[in-house]
């Protein structure tokens, strides 16, 4: 079971490479069964199990728009589960958009993430452009 402690631990580090622009470790940060979870309406929303699929859904998102982390507004850590608040600016200068990514740490690694957005129809609209 991961305690408090390693989930701090691996989404601070996570966090610190993120806002670094780190892609080296931010992708290292990944578990190999990843699962990430994308809310919404649109191409890319729903389960994309694996390193692979976890990729390629995410280098999706950054070709549909020019999204760049502003700030991690706070890393917040449970027993289990553990969260980021994040600012991206997803190519619209007039256009920032607050995010909580939960995740389940497992093996000192990111296993789980659930995305979740402030203004969902929006990114909805964002992740559906060159389907």
């Amino acid at each position: 079971m991961t305690s408090r402690d390693e989930t701090s631990r691996v989404l601070s580090a996570y966090a610190k490479a993120w806002l670094a622009s780190d892609l080296e470790k931010v992708l290292a940060s990944y578990h190999e069964d990843i699962e990430l979870h994308y809310m919404g309406d649109s191409p890319l929303a729903g389960t994309h199990r694996g390193r692979d699929a976890a990729f390629t859904v995410l280098a999706q998102a950054s070709v549909r728009t020019a999204r760049k982390l502003i700030d991690v507004e706070d890393v917040l850590v449970g027993e289990a589960l553990g969260a980021l608040i994040a600012i991206e600016d997803l190519g619209d200068p007039a256009r920032r958009v607050k995010r909580v990514l939960l995740y389940r740490v497992q093996d000192e690694q990111l296993r789980e993430c659930w995305l979740f957005d402030e203004d969902q129809r929006f990114i909805d609209s964002m992740w559906s452009k060159d389907e």
